[in-house]
């Protein structure tokens, strides 16, 4: 689980991208964003963000990947969590508000790099933290890592968010 109020959790920033996600608080005087994070609901709490500015053109990527992750503990499986709602292996809270706003894709990339698309968002969902859960595919015994990827848009005040990144249990 990363909550994003210390530090990245083992997130890297991916090197063959256009500029990075940014650890923040909603009290950075940038004008854009959440008014609180996720998961101290807190101006003070932190989160990972993007934004469409001058520096970033319209189309820039921004990648952060996860550590890499296992199947290969029998207790990973795909039928995730029953509290939590059903299937689902990484469960995590997004804000994209802006007129102009970008896209939001989320891969599950494997070692052999090759990259399958969980979630493709694009354009305005509103002014407000919404929760997604995803399930991760795969064969069993290949290691892989969830990549967010975060692609500018025409708005020099829109801005992606993510807070509250959770795996299931025993993967």
């Amino acid at each position: 689980h990363c909550n994003f109020e210390f530090d990245l959790c083992g997130w890297k920033q991916d090197e063959n991208d256009d500029f990075d996600w940014n650890l923040r608080t909603s009290t950075t005087k940038l004008g854009t964003g959440p008014a609180t994070d996720h998961t101290l609901q807190e101006p003070s709490g932190h989160y990972i963000f993007i934004k469409s500015s001058f520096l970033q053109l319209p189309g820039h990527k921004a990648r952060i990947s996860s550590p890499v992750l296992s199947r290969k503990n029998k207790n990973c499986k795909v039928c995730g969590d029953v509290v939590l709602g059903g299937m689902q292996n990484i469960i995590f809270s997004y804000h994209m508000y802006g007129a102009h706003i970008g896209s939001l894709i989320v891969y599950q990339r494997t070692t052999l790099e090759h990259e399958k698309i969980l979630l493709n968002l694009t354009g305005n969902q509103g002014n407000f933290w919404r929760t997604k859960a995803l399930i991760l595919a795969g064969d069993r015994d290949e290691d892989f890592q969830v990549v967010f990827e975060g692609i500018a848009g025409k708005g020099p005040k829109d801005g992606i968010a993510l807070d509250d990144l959770t795996f299931s249990r025993d993967c």
